[in-house]
């Protein structure tokens, strides 16, 4: 019976709000809840709120000590204090309105985060392979849960619904791993958020069909479609042709931009729920209809503290609908963790590896994504409030959610070592990474890698590629006295296509460093800071190289200005301390404003940048 309240708890945040719709989905206490406002009740929903942030700061807390991800702190605070846990929040109207108020902040931030125009941009590797992950995700998810004994069709659709929450990973879990580890701006980092985002627009075209799983005809599909293109459109018209006028006027008042945001999601939200859509779908197309505005930036810096209010909010409430697991919970709960996994890595490493991207940048965004994501929670409560899918494989979901939110971070913040070890064992298997796939006169040239140039560039960023411009442009010549180091399939094939000598490889192994020849060159460059490197610091990078080459002339790259004299220990001959440079730069454009010739030292620098031809813009 509890486990029955649960789920008319969840009805509450995604059916229509009329009392007899309510009725009809047998929730009676969501009728009665329409009293909500009455003193007794209120105090009860504001105490149920305190609890719930007092113990998701405490449980906060010890996530972040242990580096746990805060998602799972919350959901584990939201079962502590719910109805199958110490039993202090036990009102069933607490809990529903606590979670939509939760789901639409959350789903209008996502909204705010899906730049379309940055899809256009992304080229075909990032729409190949989120395609390829999504659609092989859902073939491979429904063989595997319908063999599995789940249903799908008659009303029920379970297969589906777990089907479409493993083809999505999780955005929150991600970004902020990568964030910490700078991986953000990588090529993985950058397929990793393509793909994220084109999963973002996969759920919301399923939760357009999805109030018509059950009738599934092409008159109700083409009606369900054209109301979602109907409430896209007035939101698209609106912002273009009447938020830039209104945003214009108040944009110097904080206060009302934020009101402006807010009112602009609850318009939305409630235009959605007038075409018989929901309020949760409205909130995600508000957001969307805002992510090419002029003032997104502004608006979602604004917004990001309520957000993270009303989203500690859902997931508590969240946690408060889990209930205690029986066997049969846990064994689909593996299950769901085991071909989430498997099937991540078949589904993104195949299509990235097919288009060239080299074994490290495909392993990278399988290992990034291999895991559920906290909007494939949202989709499993619309099919619970729906009456598709059971409870038990909701809270299968949600076991799986949290088992693979700990692994995965486990997993992130060490997919460097794992990765390595990876392309040991599927070299052995004979998969070829980018430096073995040439043949003929190539791969004889390439042979050993004994070729390297004299001057030798370990490693390319985006120094490496303003060295490699400038070089270009004032002594052309030497390029063909270069050679480059580096695992990034976009440089390697970008620089070939130039004709410059580059060896496909991983230069904090000491292996790639003594095959490339390094011992022969005469001028050996590390420009990519510490920061940045994966598996290697500089300094050791410099006694690498040295042990290699004694007589090499060695300039190395310090993030620190106590690093500088390490690195010269080291065997570094000259050191570069990036602030330095930057520094001089806008003491220059400083000088520029204070005598007027500002203007023109910006038209100075736009031409040196028409003239260049970055790798790496």
């Amino acid at each position: 019976m509890e486990n029955h309240g649960i789920a008319e708890a969840t009805a509450f945040r995604f059916a229509s709000r009329t009392p007899d719709a309510l009725s009809r989905l047998g929730c009676p206490f969501i009728v009665r809840a329409r009293a909500f406002h009455g003193g007794r009740c209120m105090h009860e929903l504001i105490g149920d709120i305190t609890l719930s942030i007092l113990f998701a700061w405490l449980l906060g807390l010890a996530a972040h000590f242990f580096r746990q991800p805060l998602i799972l702190a919350y959901l584990v605070a939201g079962f502590v204090i719910g109805p199958f846990g110490l039993g202090w929040v036990k009102s069933e109207n607490s809990i529903a309105v606590i979670s939509e108020l939760g789901l639409i902040f959350m789903l209008f931030m996502i909204g705010l985060e899906i730049d379309l125009k940055k899809i256009i941009r992304a080229g075909p590797v990032i729409l190949v392979a989120a395609g390829g992950q999504i659609a092989g995700g859902v073939l491979l998810g429904i063989a595997f849960f319908v063999g599995i004994g789940l249903a799908f069709g008659g009303g029920h659709f379970d297969a589906l619904y777990l089907t479409v929450a493993c083809a999505l990973s999780s955005t929150v879990i991600i970004v902020k791993v990568l964030y910490e580890k700078r991986e953000l701006d990588t090529l993985p980092g950058r397929i990793t958020l393509g793909i994220l985002v084109l999963q973002d627009i996969f759920a919301i075209l399923f939760l357009a069909v999805q109030p018509s799983l059950a009738d599934l005809q092409i008159g109700v599909l083409l009606l369900s479609v054209g109301r979602v293109a109907a409430l896209v459109a007035t939101a698209l018209l609106l912002s273009r042709y009447v938020l830039p006028w209104l945003f214009h006027r108040i944009a110097r008042t904080p206060e009302l931009v934020l009101l402006g945001a807010l009112a602009w999601c609850f318009l939305i939200g409630g235009i959605a729920e007038h075409l018989h859509l929901s309020r949760e779908m409205g909130a995600l197309v508000a957001g969307v209809s805002l992510s090419t505005f002029p003032y997104a930036l502004d608006v979602t810096a604004k917004v990001t503290t309520l957000r993270d209010f009303f989203i500690t909010l859902f997931f508590v409430a969240l946690g408060m609908t889990i209930p205690i697991p029986n066997g049969s919970v846990i064994g689909l709960a593996l299950a769901i963790a085991v071909f989430t996994l498997a099937s991540r890595l078949l589904t993104t490493f195949l299509p990235l590896y097919l288009m060239k991207q080299g074994l490290r940048a495909s392993l990278l965004p399988a290992l990034n994504l291999a895991q559920i994501s906290e909007f494939s929670l949202v989709v499993i409560q619309t099919g619970v409030a729906a009456g598709h899918i059971g409870t038990q494989t909701a809270s299968a979901a949600s076991f799986a959610f949290v088992l693979l939110a700990v692994l995965s971070t486990f997993v992130i913040m060490r997919s460097d070592t794992i990765t390595r070890r990876a392309i040991g064992t599927l070299t052995r298997f004979g998969l070829r990474d980018l430096g073995q796939q040439q043949s003929g006169a190539d791969a004889a040239a390439e042979a050993g890698h004994g070729a390297v140039h004299r001057i030798v560039i370990l490693g390319f960023f985006r120094a490496a590629s303003a060295l490699v411009s400038e070089i270009e442009r004032h002594a052309p010549e030497r390029l063909k006295q270069i050679s480059v180091i580096d695992f990034n399939p976009t440089v390697y094939r970008t620089l070939t296509e130039r004709g410059m000598h580059v060896i496909y490889g991983d230069i904090s192994n000491v292996d790639t460093l003594l095959h490339a020849g390094v011992g022969k060159a005469e001028i050996i460059i590390l420009s990519v800071p510490d920061s940045l490197l994966k598996g290697a610091t500089n300094e050791r990078l410099v006694r690498h190289v040295r042990a290699l080459n004694p007589t090499a002339q060695i300039v190395a790259t310090a993030d620190l200005l106590t690093d500088v004299e390490t690195m010269y220990q080291a065997g570094a001959d000259y050191v570069t301390v990036t602030r330095i440079t930057e520094a001089q730069e806008l003491f220059d454009v400083i000088e520029a404003a204070d005598h007027g010739l500002l203007a023109d030292k910006r038209a100075a620098l736009d031409a040196r940048l028409a003239e260049r031809r970055e790798v790496l813009p």
